[in-house]
């Protein structure tokens, strides 16, 4: 007799169903133990030198060749593979690269190798001094050397991915400021540049700060972070180094070279191990606004003027820097990649018709002056209106690669990192095409070469924010975790001003506009103008900021930041840190640090405070235009230094205070209780509007006593 099953044995047979068909409902303890990710990785070097000569050579205004070789060029390639995923990065001592070549290379290697195109990395040095392979400004692409590029790239990355064997890595990043700094800068007002197409919009541009006297400031930040990923057997011997940094290039060799990235690659190796087979690779970090030589220190200019003791001093850092690096092989991998169209600035009309007249007389031959390569720029925009770019994102267990396809400023840079989901992240440019610079939004309103619409500069306004967001968002999509939200830290100083419960408390720590944040809490942001740029360094990092962070400032060059509006009529106070950057009696007026008054205009109650013309603290009631009509104070405020600024007023007097002492006092003519805009960085009618730096703008609803003005001031 056929009983039926029990209720148990039911039961037993539909869990272990449930078991088979959701392996995940079993406990976490009854499953079998999971084989972790063993790393494998390979690197190798394929020489890339031109074989005929003369060769053109790209990275220069007008076309010129080169007939010699003083050090060979490179493609150093990395594979790296979980068991599962393999990636392949390559970084070629090149110029710039563009897609369409790249994207062909990939197919091939590919279907050699078995590894997805969307899993290569292929990126350029940026050296000036290599093949040319894609035309932009007056350089041809070389016929000769373009398939002969194609072939060793195709070598290189075949070659990696066949010499993988197990492996561990590591991070690890240091600070060289002595190796990098900006090299655009902002100037005068009064001394405005023309542009290529005859108009007065040049207010910023590379290498102006040869004459101090005719600038104002940088026109951003610096990045001088180092990164290296390195990566051994398990025994601890080297395979290879990927390092990252952020300046341009070194310039000035004649001939084929791969300028300081080869040598520091060659001088890595010597160092570590000069008788394997190990790898130093040397990337690309953001750097378009970027060069070596810092101009606000005119007397370190003569300390790595030399391009081996630059690439020395660089290795000297990196090998410090390795032996701190813990190492793993248990780490997965994740990489991927978004393609998006985005569209060329066209000439309108009437610039299409003069750059088609000027490309008329030129003929066949190539153009000579700026007017025709500007020129001949327009009518290849108008042609071509959009492109395709690549951004990629990678991540080797806790370390994070993006890329852009650009030249890339390097607060986008530090951008990428500092919202990147791990901490441990690099950013490679001129990754996986050439698609010219992509200066951030601000930096449009300043003009100059890295802007001015060409293949090397023409990408869409909104280029910068939208690869951003895509770096962004490809990082969060192999990290698995949302991006980071940085927040400034706080130092004593900066609860120094917390504690006093401000109405509104700017740090003016923004990577971009418009939006100023309150950080008191109040939610009374303010709103930036155009004309500024933003996270330059701030004063007293140490005391504002914990943990070795940077404070930082936003750069005004004739805009404003307007304050929330104060419900308070009477009594209010405003405390900051000012830094000027123009030159004592320039101008009538040195520049307006803050004003309250009504916006385009002044009236019998606005209050203004700035520097007069010989750089002095300087106080201006009322609507005065006459600039000898200022209150002066007693002291000068040094050019490019810091300093604290207070204005107090208690309903009847305003005072003004430098460094935490007071300068000058005046009785408030008539009745000043109106509620008028605050202003800071220029007057309410902007006139001589503010150049240089503000930062850690306090405004309270009340008047400030001496003994408050001297803690902000940080005098105790």
């Amino acid at each position: 007799m056929n009983r039926p099953p029990s209720l148990a044995l039911c039961l037993s047979v539909a869990a272990l169903v449930l078991i088979a068909t959701f392996p995940g409902l079993v406990p976490a303890d009854q499953l079998p133990p999971q084989k972790p990710p063993s790393l494998l990785a390979g690197a190798v070097v394929v020489d890339v030198t031109p074989q005929k000569f003369p060769v053109i050579v790209n990275g220069s205004m007008v076309s010129r060749t080169a007939d010699k070789v003083k050090t060979s060029l490179s493609a150093r390639g990395l594979a790296i593979s979980d068991g599962e995923t393999t990636v392949v990065l390559v970084v070629v001592d090149s110029c710039m690269m563009p897609r369409p070549l790249l994207d062909e290379v990939k197919q091939k290697a590919s279907a050699l190798t078995g590894i997805p195109a969307d899993r290569m990395l292929i990126s350029a040095t940026h050296t000036h001094s290599a093949g040319s392979c894609m035309g932009t400004l007056g350089t041809p692409p070389d016929p000769n050397y373009i398939p002969f590029l194609k072939s060793r790239l195709l070598d290189t990355i075949v070659a990696a991915s066949k010499s993988l064997q197990p492996a561990q890595i590591g991070f690890a990043s240091t600070s060289a400021p002595e190796f990098t700094a900006l090299r655009r800068w902002i100037h005068r007002p009064d001394r405005i540049g023309t542009d290529p197409f005859g108009n007065p919009t040049l207010r910023a541009n590379m290498h102006t700060a040869r004459d101090l006297n005719a600038v104002t400031g940088e026109s951003g930040p610096e990045d001088p972070e180092l990164s290296l990923i390195s990566v051994q057997t398990h025994a601890g011997e080297p395979l290879a180094v990927l390092a990252n940094f952020s300046m341009h290039y070194f310039g000035g060799e004649q001939g084929i070279s791969a300028d300081y990235f080869g040598l520091f690659c060659d001088g890595l190796k010597e160092r570590l191990a000069p008788k394997s087979k190990f790898v130093s690779i040397m990337s690309h970090g953001c750097s378009g606004d970027i060069w070596r030589r810092d101009y606000a220190k005119p007397e370190s200019w003569e300390k790595l003027s030399k391009i081996e003791d630059y690439a020395r001093g660089l290795v000297q850092k990196a090998t410090d820097t390795l032996k701190g690096i813990t190492y793993r092989a248990d780490v997965d991998i994740a990489m991927a990649e978004q393609r998006m169209t985005l569209k060329y600035r066209v000439p309108d009309k009437q610039r299409l018709g003069w750059a088609q007249r000027v490309v008329e007389k030129m003929g066949d031959r190539l153009p000579k002056t700026q007017e025709e390569i500007y020129a001949r720029e327009q009518i290849i925009l108008h042609e071509r209106q959009e492109t395709e770019v690549v951004t990629q994102a990678l991540r080797i267990g806790d370390i994070a690669i993006a890329t852009t396809p650009t030249e890339t400023y390097a607060i986008t840079g530090l951008k990428i990192k500092a919202h990147s989901p791990l901490k441990n992240t690099m950013v490679i440019e001129l990754a996986n095409g050439g698609d010219g610079y992509i200066p951030p939004l601000e930096q449009h309103f300043f003009g100059g070469y890295n802007t001015w619409a060409a293949r090397s500069a023409g990408l869409e306004v909104m280029a910068e924010p939208r690869i951003t967001e895509s770096c962004h968002l490809l990082l969060e999509k192999v990290c698995k975790r949302p991006r980071r939200q940085p927040v400034q830290s706080r130092g004593p100083a900066a609860e120094a001003i917390a504690k006093l419960k401000p109405h509104s408390w700017y740090r003016l720590d923004e990577f971009a506009g418009p939006r100023a944040l309150d950080s008191s809490l109040n939610q009374h942001d303010g709103i930036f103008e155009s004309h500024v740029t933003y996270y330059l360094t701030g004063p007293r990092s140490d005391q504002f900021c914990q943990g070795g962070e940077a404070n930082r400032a936003a750069m005004f060059a004739g805009g404003r930041l307007r304050a929330h509006r104060m419900d308070n009529k009477g009594a209010w106070s405003v405390s900051l840190w000012a830094w000027n950057g123009m030159p004592a009696n320039a101008r009538e007026v040195t520049g307006w640090i803050l004003s309250r008054g009504h916006d385009h205009g002044q009236t019998a109650d606005s209050i203004q405070l700035g520097l007069d013309e010989e750089g002095r603290l300087a106080l201006q009631l009322g609507s005065q235009s006459d600039p000898h009509s200022l209150l002066p104070g007693r002291s000068q405020l040094a050019r490019w230094q810091w300093h604290h600024v207070a204005l107090v007023c208690d309903g009847k007097t305003v005072r003004a205070y430098l460094n935490g002492k007071e300068e000058m006092s005046a009785d408030l003519p008539g009745e000043s209780a109106r509620s008028l805009p605050l202003f800071l960085g220029g007057r309410s009618d902007n006139n001589s509007n503010w150049e240089g730096r503000l930062d850690e703008v306090a405004i309270f609803e009340r008047a400030l006593s001496a003994v408050e003005i001297a803690l902000l001031a940080g005098m105790k």
